[in-house]
């Protein structure tokens, strides 16, 4: 199985979203009136599309008097908490914080967030493709002098919903130079949660595919499962922690010694923050370190992190650094994998 393969496929099989009315309304503190497509709030942003300007158009969050949709988005408090509805902003005087009302297009049922607790919106739809969104990142670097060449290419896909969401992600670095044998990494990564019925709790569970030519590894296999918080919810970051239990299988390229797949029991712990500066710039950090319990000393460890930088519109440009570690690999066979690499990112649906 390649999983370079695996991850071409995902990259076609995510088709553009379909474009959505541009009818909502947008009132600043200013009075400025705006008429266009929410697209989401992130990190204290809320981005917009409007017809007479190209591309998306941001305004801080904090600037915003008033919003009205009757398109349906997903919109996550700092509790926790998750709502599925149209958009509207009740009337208040001005004394009084501005309040959002969240509409259950189902049972008509209707929320009133305070816009200060307010972290996230994003689209969502009866329609089953206006639901995913993403990023694809990708870089390349030719020297002449020793003909030597760097890709990398990652992607990473959410589907998002009111007390769930799934995502998968692929990562792929190759490194050839003449005279060289070419040095290659890929990584499949899916997973999944659903909330617990209290504030910011969750169950999840993950999978992992993995080949690493400089360890070896011909193709690592692994299932984890656990409960997790999140420790920070707002406009500003994101952190969490899930703790759990994991199984992992390995299987060597062969070497002198012929080396039989190997399957270990592990505890699992995973970490990850986003931290955010109003829409410039953004750090993504994720890792995780699984502790051997068939074999007792062992740990497997793996990391990502990429700092963004927004260019134009849906446009960035990320450095990223990638590692994964084994402290007792098999004889002959190396313990750690890891590099950098740089390039542009294209953002879709609501990222």
């Amino acid at each position: 199985m390649k999983l370079r393969a695996v991850g071409i496929c995902l990259l076609l099989c995510t088709a553009p979203l379909l474009a959505r009315e541009k009818t909502d309304v947008i009132i600043m503190k200013n009075g400025d009136h705006l008429t266009g497509e929410i697209k989401t709030l992130s990190a204290g942003v809320l981005y917009f599309n409007l017809d007479y300007i190209l591309g998306t158009s941001s305004v801080q969050w904090s600037k915003v008097d008033h919003i009205e949709s009757t398109q349906l988005f997903l919109v996550k408090t700092e509790e926790g908490s998750v709502y599925t509805g149209t958009l509207s902003t009740a009337e208040a005087g001005n004394a009084r914080p501005v309040t959002i009302e969240v509409v259950n297009s189902a049972d008509q049922a209707i929320a009133t967030l305070p816009r200060e607790k307010v972290v996230t919106m994003d689209q969502t739809s009866t329609n089953f493709w206006h639901r995913f969104n993403g990023e694809i990142n990708t870089g390349i670097i030719y020297s002449k002098g020793n003909q030597n060449t760097q890709f990398s290419l990652s992607s990473d896909v959410a589907y998002p919903r009111e007390r769930w969401q799934a995502a998968a992600s692929y990562n792929s670095t190759l490194s050839a130079s003449s005279g060289a044998t070419a040095s290659t990494r890929n990584q499949f990564s899916v997973g999944a949660l659903h909330l617990l019925p209290w504030n910011n709790w969750f169950y999840a569970g993950l999978g992992n595919l993995l080949q690493s030519s400089e360890q070896g590894i011909d193709l690592q296999s692994g299932a984890a499962g656990g409960i997790g918080r999140y420790l920070a919810n707002s406009n500003h970051a994101t952190v969490y922690l899930v703790g759990g239990f994991g199984w992992q299988r390995t299987a060597y390229a062969h070497s002198v010694v012929a080396e039989l797949p190997q399957n270990v029991a592990t505890a699992m712990v995973e970490g990850a923050a986003k931290l955010f500066w109003f829409n410039k710039t953004t750090l993504d950090v994720t890792g995780s370190v699984f502790p051997a319990i068939s074999q007792p000393g062992r740990v497997f460890t793996n990391l990502n992190v990429t700092y963004y930088i927004k260019l134009v519109s849906n446009l960035s440009w990320n450095v990223s650094f990638y590692g994964n570690w084994d402290n007792q690999p098999p004889p002959t066979f190396s313990g750690s994998n890891y590099g950098t690499s740089s390039g542009l990112s294209l953002t879709f649906g609501n990222r």
